[in-house]
């Protein structure tokens, strides 16, 4: 009894100093103003990991307080890379797909916004798409599954000529098969 008393006590002490991170909402950003784009934000209501608390059913790439109602994964100017602050909507996407949705396809759209010739555009959009098809694949979805597209500047989400609406337009957005 003498050897395990200690243990017990161990036991209880790491017990009691165990925690759990808690995380805060952040609201999602508006949209029409400012130079800096939508945050990668699950808005209020949501969790880190997608599924909207509460029991909610339906479709949760409708939901709104659902991650995965979140399509567009926002990038700098003239950069392919995946910003960190999108790696969320791309990390829950490709547990989607590889869970709930496994038979699903995706098409990634990439876009950007007016500036440079319609060709390097293109190009960069094309590049934008890919960098997002790479995360997810890394993430276990199958290459087959994702196509790719460029649009360039063919289809801004904002009308405007300055860096709110670029930043707006510099994307690449995700759409499930028999998505407009």
């Amino acid at each position: 009894m003498k050897r395990v008393a200690p243990y017990l006590a161990l036991a209880a002490i790491l017990a009691a100093c165990g925690s759990q991170e808690v995380k805060k909402d952040v609201p999602v950003s508006d949209r029409s103003g400012g130079a800096v784009p939508p945050t990668a934000s699950t808005g209020p209501g949501s969790s880190a990991t997608g599924i909207s608390p509460g029991g909610v059913t339906g479709n949760p790439l409708s939901d709104p307080s659902n991650i995965l109602s979140k399509r567009s994964v926002y990038f700098e100017f003239d950069s392919n890379a995946v910003r960190d602050e999108f790696r969320p909507v791309v990390q829950a996407h490709s547990k989607y797909m590889t869970g709930d949705k496994r038979d699903s396809k995706i098409r990634i759209e990439g876009n950007c916004d007016e500036r440079g010739s319609r060709e390097y555009n293109l190009a960069l959009g094309q590049r934008r798409a890919e960098s997002v098809k790479k995360v997810m694949t890394v993430l276990g979805v199958q290459d087959g599954r994702i196509e790719t597209t460029s649009y360039g500047e063919e289809k801004p989400a904002a009308p405007g000529h300055d860096e709110a609406a670029w930043a707006q337009n510099r994307r690449a957005d995700i759409k499930y098969a028999g998505e407009k």
